[in-house]
């Protein structure tokens, strides 16, 4: 096949396919790996759970809120993407509740018109918004600690993290920024996911000691990446991220029931960017038994074929054109 027609399938083939766009804050955005960094956004995972006819494109960034979203023209660049059928999922309010001027909204004002604002505007370029509330810091604290800016939990230590006494019940501290959205939804007539309240039943059910588990919440000594320990009760880890991710696919494929039909999920997915839980082929390998039926996602690539026994029930899913190396040498 002559070069040029390839070109033209591949770009077929692609126009076929759905975009699912994200934006948001941290809580949702692609992080930084190396180092074998921990940390993860729900977004970052969310492509593990639906096929390859949909692609999450996540555009959610750190810090940002729905007004410096727009001022830095992060918008403009999500717009100028949307082809018609497209979806755009909408959360915000982390941020937004900030006292910084370049970030701050007021809800039932500046919040809900940049979230109209998003809906109109997807719907003018043929787009489908779906819009989320933010989801739910742990805070089993009776009166949450004063948290002026999330970004600074990064830099801080296990001794740095707050002294105070926990509770059995988590306390919100999103107010009047957890209801905007539901509100611009039924004005608009717009898909709404509550993501609060999905991730306040979660870290609830889970309790006060193992909801930690879910954050970047490490002892010192306990997370290679943070040597010094963290106590961060707002930003995910690999595990928080796709606990998070696959109940929110779900919800979205309950309130979008259109798109169950790309809804996908396996024990454990590989991928060298990062969106599964491991970067690792072999280090995924050590950790599953191969005598327990176990279906492994691999995301793009060239990968060396692990060795299994011969009776062995772990069953590979190659997808995003992922294949093995035929010369058994991997890249």
């Amino acid at each position: 096949m002559a070069a040029g027609m390839l070109l033209l399938l591949t770009a077929a083939t692609n126009e076929k396919k759905t975009t699912v766009f994200i934006i948001g804050d941290s809580t949702a955005a692609n992080k930084d790996i190396s180092g074998d960094k921990q940390e993860r956004g729900w977004g970052m995972a969310l492509q593990c759970y639906f096929d390859d006819n949909i692609v999450i494109d996540n555009h959610a960034v750190n810090g940002r809120s729905s007004l410096s979203f727009i001022n830095e023209g992060r918008w403009d660049t999500v717009v100028s993407r949307m082809k018609p059928g497209d979806y755009v999922i909408i959360q915000f309010g982390h941020n937004d509740e900030k006292p910084q001027a370049n970030r701050h909204t007021d809800p039932g004002s500046t919040f809900d018109y940049n979230l109209a604002k998003f809906v109109r505007e997807t719907r003018e370029h043929g787009g489908i918004p779906i819009l989320m509330n933010c989801v739910v810091r742990r805070n089993f604290f009776v009166n949450a600690p004063d948290n002026d800016d999330d970004e600074k939990l990064r830099t801080t230590t296990f001794k740095d993290g707050v002294k105070m006494v926990e509770g059995d019940s988590l306390i919100d501290t999103h107010g009047l920024y957890r209801v905007a959205p539901r509100d611009v939804a039924r004005r608009m007539n717009v898909h709404f996911v509550d993501a609060n309240q999905i991730t306040h039943d979660l870290e609830q059910g889970l309790g006060t000691e193992p909801s930690k588990k879910l954050h970047m919440w490490f002892l010192p000594g306990e997370e290679p990446s943070v040597p010094k320990g963290r106590q961060d009760n707002t930003h995910y880890n690999v595990y928080g991220a796709h606990m998070v991710a696959r109940l929110l696919a779900d919800a979205i494929c309950q309130e979008v029931p259109v798109l169950r039909k790309f809804r996908t999920d396996a024990d454990l997915t590989v991928d060298r960017h990062g969106r599964g839980q491991y970067l690792s082929l072999q280090k995924a390998m050590e950790q599953t038994d191969p005598n327990k039926e176990t279906v492994v996602q691999i995301l793009g690539g060239e990968w060396e074929k692990p060795k299994l026994p011969k009776k062995s029930k772990v069953r590979f899913v190659l997808r995003e054109g992922a294949k093995w190396k035929s010369d058994g040498k991997q890249q």
